[in-house]
């Protein structure tokens, strides 16, 4: 049977390794779910994952002012 490929921003991420990719603490992570200032997640039993094209919607999200 063949094998279907993820499209890459169908990946999802750990709570893991959303704390790696913003270098803060999984606690931190934890921290943004319970005061939803994160980004979007699924929880799945008592795992959560975050799909890639959600987090980068959410860093989209957080530029601030600059020049136009």
């Amino acid at each position: 049977m063949a094998r279907i490929s993820t499209p890459t921003l169908e990946k999802h991420l750990s709570i893991e390794e959303l704390a790696e990719r913003h270098n803060v603490t999984v606690w931190t992570v934890y921290r943004w779910n319970s005061s939803r200032t994160g980004p979007k997640y699924m929880k799945i039993g008592r795992v959560c994952s975050y799909k890639l094209a959600d987090v980068i919607d959410w860093e989209n999200s957080r530029y601030v002012g600059g020049a136009a």
